[in-house]
């Protein structure tokens, strides 16, 4: 990375058995840290230690309440240590988070880290930046490519930590179908690269070569920041809360939303805490006491069908409220013109072979290049995609071989003479 401190974080918590799976579903956080000193690295660590702690602590609510006031313990926490502490004043950070649960993805976002879900070749942005660019964009009902190029991409409107109170944006639930990827991650990979190559590079490989080809690309091309990337894929929505090995808690995954929650039974029971007296007045003659425990009665069972009635989730009230996912969709199936900046990007590697002394085989690359110009002949662009992308990690790894400690991945110059 470019920065002498990383001031990204990330959090993974998977849920440990089919009974967390059902109740609290698998987590994903990243968080961009700012602030002088280490200041953005101690507010994004926070964000996410504290995240997965405070989810999990609040079994009471429904999962998109419990997100949610996760992220607020987080904003109170980074805000209080900044207040008392010089060196952390006005520290902040980005957050956003990604809940795959058997009903559906939900995401809890702050900033302008993003969370993408990519299904078949379409890439598709299920947070709303917010940065200046994003609001001034929205407020003229435009793109932010409209935007006046004066305006700086940089700056973000929303943050946890520099103030007491912060709105958290709340997506979903998004329906799960197998095969979908979602992607997490900091503005540092979004920075160089533009959505379409990531899409289509996440769409081309394996999860993991995905994301190091992403984080390689992104410090090729200049990326100043640090880089986060997270990719989950659902491989089946009914076997997400199987264990690793394939071997299941159950027999099978009953989605939340078959069955009364928690605050279904706390209707329930109230329900039946006013009929039973009421129907035992009734009986013994009493009949205004019965009459006033029937009409509460009839109140509380209202009040259940109320919402319902309107197709309200039981998450309503919570900031954000469904959101507007998707925000951006970009169609990514390689093609010609898509695959040319890797094509680029590998060229000016090779050019680099007269140029550099490291103990590099250089053949490896030159036969991802012909592979990929094969594949570009016969029409199979993502086998081009595979090939190039395999060059850049080939060289990329050699350079972190040859520089074990290197300030920064992005040393490379591709314009060097």
């Amino acid at each position: 990375m470019r920065r002498a401190s990383n001031q990204d974080s990330m959090a993974v918590a998977l849920a440990g058995d089919d009974r967390d799976w059902r109740s609290r579903g698998h987590l994903f956080v990243v968080a961009d840290g700012m602030g002088a000193h280490a200041a953005g690295e101690l507010a994004s660590q926070i964000a996410t230690d504290s995240i997965p702690h405070a989810y999990q602590k609040r079994p009471d609510l429904p999962p998109c309440e419990s997100i949610v006031a996760a992220v607020h313990d987080a904003n109170s926490r980074i805000n209080a240590k900044g207040s008392n502490s010089v060196d952390f004043h006005g520290m902040g950070t980005t957050c956003s988070c990604l809940l795959l649960l058997p009903d559906g993805a939900m995401a809890a976002h702050v900033g302008d880290s993003r969370v993408y879900r990519l299904r078949g070749h379409a890439f598709e942005q299920l947070t709303f930046d917010h940065s200046l660019v994003w609001e001034m964009a929205a407020l003229g009902h435009a793109n932010e490519e409209d935007v006046p190029a004066y305006v700086r991409k940089n700056v973000i409107t929303r943050s946890l930590g520099p103030h007491p109170t912060v709105k958290v944006d709340l997506e979903g639930p998004l329906p799960l179908r197998a095969g979908d990827r979602f992607l997490l991650c900091s503005d540092g990979l979004t920075g160089p690269l533009s959505p379409q190559l990531v899409g289509m590079v996440l769409a081309s490989l394996p999860p993991e070569d995905a994301a190091q080809t992403l984080v390689d690309l992104a410090n090729l091309l200049g990326g100043p920041d640090n880089i986060t990337v997270i990719i989950a894929e659902v491989a089946d929505p009914a076997t997400l809360g199987q264990k690793k090995d394939g071997n299941s808690w159950a027999d099978s995954v009953t989605p939340l939303a078959n069955g009364p929650s928690k605050r279904d039974w706390g209707f329930i029971v109230a329900l039946a805490a006013l009929l039973i007296p009421g129907i035992i007045m009734l009986i013994n003659g009493a009949m205004t006491p019965a009459l006033v425990s029937g009409g509460m009665a009839v109140a509380t069972l209202l009040a259940w069908i109320a919402p319902r009635m309107k197709g309200e989730n039981p998450c309503r009230g919570v900031s954000g409220h469904f959101g507007k996912a998707p925000y951006r969709s970009y169609a990514v199936a390689p093609s010609p013109q898509s695959i040319e900046m890797l094509s680029d990007v590998v060229r000016q590697l090779e050019d680099l072979e007269a140029q550099r002394s490291w103990p590099f085989e250089w053949k490896e690359v030159h036969a991802d290049r012909v592979a990929a110009h094969k594949a570009i002949a016969s029409g199979d662009y993502t086998a081009a995609v595979v090939a190039y992308s395999s060059a850049v990690r080939r060289l990329m790894q050699a350079v972190r071989s040859h520089r074990p400690e290197p300030p920064s991945d992005s040393g490379i110059n591709l314009n060097a003479g």
